[in-house]
Order: C-alpha cells, then structure tokens, then sequence
C-alpha cells in the first residue's frame, strides 16, 4: 500500500464518530494491519468504509457479514 494510501486510511480509521471505532481500528492498523495478506487489507480497508454503526454491530456480534471476505477480517477484529 502506497504511503498517501495508509494516510488516507488511517484518517478515516481516527475520525470516527464512535471513540470505540477510533480506537479499534486505529489499533489495529499501527499493530496489526502490516501483518495482512493484500487481500485482508482490502477487506479492512472496506470495513474501514463502513457506516460506523454498521461496523460497531458486526465488531460486537450483533450483526453479521454476508461476505466471506469481509467476515475473515470481521473475525480477525474481534479477536484482537
């Protein structure tokens, strides 16, 4: 990923209007997302498009993903 990219995306993962997205999703990018494969970073790079709502329900469980793509990276945050 090209460095304006991880810019961009990590804008959008700090602007949040939920803290507790801010603060999952930035964490995970500074410690985890270096460690995905491209295809997981697309998908993290999707759920970071989310309506924040949306996300929060499929991080909490109280929603789920209908695309297998995104329900690997959905699995991968709530564990850490």
């Amino acid at each position: 990923m090209e460095r304006a990219d991880y810019e961009r995306l990590r804008w959008r993962c700090i602007r949040r209007a939920l803290l507790e997205l801010d603060i999952t999703l930035t964490r995970f990018l500074d410690n985890g997302f270096d460690d995905l494969n491209e295809e997981q970073q697309q998908a993290f790079v999707a759920l970071a498009d989310m309506e924040d709502y949306d996300l929060w329900d499929l991080l909490m469980g109280k929603a789920e993903v209908d695309d297998p793509r995104l329900a690997e990276m959905v699995a991968i945050l709530r564990k850490s």
